[in-house]
């Protein structure tokens, strides 16, 4: 019985093993994953974007109701439409949208009354392909994307009343049934701002079945005896007669330009079946995916692993698109004129500067030499660079971050576009307030003239964009030497960016609101969020002195001092004021939930704090906590984050931390060590050439660095060089269960800061 039993157990460990390798990267992708999320707590505040990597359309399933934000629920249970979206987050909230919906008997248009029934054990969610069963209709609606197109397939039951419900969305819209055709073209301009006057996004369906019947309609009645029509609200109600398991496909694709390029973007699709798009998207998740290749983890963080890759390949959104002779062209959401070149979308880069673009730095550099050409065109075309852009100038968060996007790319070698308007840009930029506040600099004229923006002037979140100024001036110094800038012209930025010292408060040894006067804020919490701060509070914020940590650490009084309020932050109890918002918005609950004292992973502020241990000597304080927050604030399920996800950086952080090193200092050529967390990564450049990370002994246990070696050399420094690992590298860690407090304690193994060159 025995020998049963074990040739038993054999074949199913064969079994698990086999198919465990026989799983591509694109398998371990949850697109649910951030899916459970709402306006008081966010797990994500994803939806699951059925898109090719940076595509200019995206697809989901829609559970909320038209203008919902939240475009998809996970504890949802009705699916009211399919539509493309163009979401970036739920707070900016979605532009160019329209659906369709299969149904089955008497036709109903209203959204939440047409609305069926599905379960998530029905429902197939990948990048490159969705599957849901509508249980009230009796209807499998499958979608496969483009990049600008996408095919649909529905699979209906046997019935002679069988729609498809074409959604053109409220605020103006317009839809032609073109019967002899299969076809149906159409028009939709609703948005939630960003866009010129004569912003449309005009969509193209053609379907492989004829209409038995087809009607257009306006709000939710049947407008007779005619086949187009223009109003507030429109849509079509294509019927067919349908066979049991009889499938109707449909071709879908919009542009942003005008019908006849719609046409052109459905071409993407070519003569393909269905199956043979879904087959191809595949292929290109699976070709970027593999590019960086982990094992010697648990299934959890495989998954995890690459569903936060698969988040971090979704934003800036390609803005452009391909002429007839494959010219690339692009309509302009900031003039409303049609213009050659490329642009890029939906990002707000006070959240992206951080990871997102070091990651393309790293890994995409010709991607991102694409993107800074598409900003030097949004700053032809505005007079300002972007810095939330969805699709044009939004009015959200502060600081001047485009400039650090710029300096990084230029400074990590990436050329071949118009480097001169950009360096325009971000200057004109120190000096001048945009259309909207979140454009330029709101309250340089104090900036430049104090040092710092004031607290008592009337302009909120003042410490956060002195310290935001302050490294965007430090980016536009480095940016200026490399372009060769005479070392009068470029003085001034080297200066302000010590400005971050005119709001630090000796007694509190944290960032504080200061008057115009010189005094500080009083009284002064550094538990209440926003006023002086954005999205955090003075405990989050303290640290966000990117370029010149040793600066800092020499403010607080050492580094003994500097380790000891770094330790703090996971010390004191969650402790909040949000007497400035006047409700606990959902930044603070996801802060008070984490067990983590007054650490808030859920936001960006502070998502770079634990790697400052670094510049300290106590690098092993790094390797726990970069493990704590992996292994706590990160799964493969639909409440996987927490907090916002915004549009890759909180996955960025996971994808970087995972690969054992991070980029605290966006503009230097320097990555601050952590500890991996699996095995083996092979990362794959765009040059062909490989960085291989191993850590045989890695384990939940093993979490501390005990050795490294870099190339076969020993290796004592807490950073590794851009430079160095573009060449390709091979990097081994020996790890362990106790931390090594001799390794990387020594100044000279310490990563850069500004001051410290200055010294030189």
């Amino acid at each position: 019985m025995s020998k049963i039993v074990v040739v038993v157990v054999s074949v199913f460990l064969f079994v698990s093993l086999a198919s465990a390798k026989d799983k591509t990267s694109l398998d371990y992708v949850n697109i649910l994953m951030g899916t459970d999320s709402g306006f008081k707590l966010s797990n994500g505040n994803t939806y699951p974007a059925i898109a090719l990597p940076w595509g200019m359309n995206f697809w989901s399933p829609q559970t909320g109701g038209m203008g919902d934000g939240w475009v998809y629920s996970y504890d949802a249970d009705k699916i009211q439409g399919f539509k493309q979206t163009h979401q970036p987050s739920p707070w900016i909230n979605d532009y160019g949208q329209f659906s369709l919906f299969p149904m089955t008997g008497e036709l109903v248009i209203k959204g939440e009354e047409r609305a069926s029934w599905f379960s998530h054990k029905a429902e197939i969610a990948k990048p490159n392909y969705y599957k849901v069963y509508l249980a009230d209709y009796d209807v499998v609606t499958e979608i496969t994307p483009t990049e600008r197109a996408a095919m649909f397939r529905f699979t209906f039951p046997e019935n002679d009343k069988s729609y498809v419900l074409v959604d053109a969305f409220d605020r103006g819209s317009y839809v032609k049934i073109i019967p002899e055709g299969k076809k149906i073209i159409g028009y939709t301009t609703r948005n939630s701002g960003g866009v010129p006057d004569n912003f449309r996004n005009y969509f193209v369906i053609v379907f492989d079945k004829p209409f038995i019947k087809s009607n257009v309609w306006s709000t939710d009645k049947i407008v007779e005896g005619v086949r187009e029509l223009e109003d507030n609200h429109v849509g079509a109600a294509l019927q067919f007669k349908t066979r049991k398991g009889e499938q109707v496909c449909a071709r879908v694709a919009s542009s942003f330009i005008s019908y006849e390029q719609a046409e052109l973007n459905l071409k993407e699709l070519g003569d393909d079946s269905f199956d043979q798009v879904k087959a191809k998207g595949a292929d290109i998740w699976n070709e970027e995916l593999s590019r960086i290749a982990v094992s010697g983890g648990s299934e959890d963080q495989m998954e995890t692993f690459y569903s936060c890759l698969y988040r971090v390949l979704l934003f800036p959104r390609k803005f452009y698109e391909f002429d007839a002779d494959g010219n690339v062209f692009h309509y302009s959401p900031y003039n409303g004129e049609v213009l050659p070149g490329y642009l890029f979308t939906d990002n707000g880069f006070w959240d992206t500067f951080r990871a997102v673009f070091p990651f393309f730095n790293l890994m995409y550099p010709s991607l991102n030499e694409q993107i800074q050409e598409g900003l030097a065109n949004a700053y032809k075309e505005s007079g300002f660079l972007p810095e939330w852009a969805s699709p044009g100038h939004r009015d959200c968060m502060v600081g001047s971050n485009s400039a650090t996007i710029v300096a990084d790319a230029y400074l990590k070698g990436l050329r071949g576009y118009d480097i001169d308007a950009l360096w325009d840009a971000v200057v004109k930029n120190t000096t001048h307030v945009g259309p909207l506040l979140s454009v330029g600099r709101y309250g340089s004229d104090y900036y430049n003239k104090l040092g710092y923006v004031p607290y008592n002037v009337g302009i909120n979140e003042n410490v956060a964009r002195t310290l935001e100024y302050a490294f965007a001036d430090y980016c536009i110094y480095k940016l200026g030497k490399a372009l060769g800038k005479p070392q009068e012209e470029i003085a001034i930025y080297a200066k302000r960016a010590m400005n971050y010292k005119n709001v630090f408060d000796t007694e509190s040894k944290l960032m504080r609101g200061k008057n115009d006067d010189g005094t500080f804020q009083s009284p002064f919490s550094p538990f209440k969020w926003g006023d002086a701060f954005t999205e955090g509070n003075s405990w989050h914020y303290t640290w966000s002195v990117f370029h010149d940590v040793n600066g800092l650490i020499d403010l607080m009084g050492g580094q003994k001092e500097f380790a000891g309020m770094l330790d703090s932050v996971f010390v004191v109890p969650p402790i909040f004021d949000d007497s400035y918002y006047g409700q606990v918005i959902h930044e603070i609950r996801e802060m008070q939930i984490m067990n983590m004292g007054n650490y808030a992973h859920g936001n960006q502020p502070i998502q770079h704090m634990i790697y400052l241990y670094n510049y300290a000597g106590e690098p092993w304080k790094t390797q726990y906590w970069v493990r704590e927050v992996m292994d706590r604030l990160y799964t493969p399920q639909a409440d996987g984050y927490c907090g916002d996800e915004d549009n890759g950086q909180t996955s960025a952080w996971y994808v970087f931390s995972a690969m054992g090193f991070y980029p605290v200092t966006p503009a230097v050529d320097e990555y601050v060590v952590g500890a991996p967390l699996f095995k083996k990564i092979t990362v794959t450049l765009e040059s062909g050439k490989t960085i291989e990370i191993e850590a045989p002994d890695n384990s939940a246990k093993n979490r501390y660095v005990e050795s490294m070696r870099m190339n076969g050399k020993n290796y004592e420094n807490n950073f590794l060089k851009y430079g160095e690992l573009m060449k390709g590298a091979k990097i081994t860690y020996k790890m362990g269960a106790e931390p090594n407090k001799q390794r990387g304690i020594k100044t000279e193994n310490f990563p850069y800061s500004f001051s410290t060159e200055l010294k030189k």
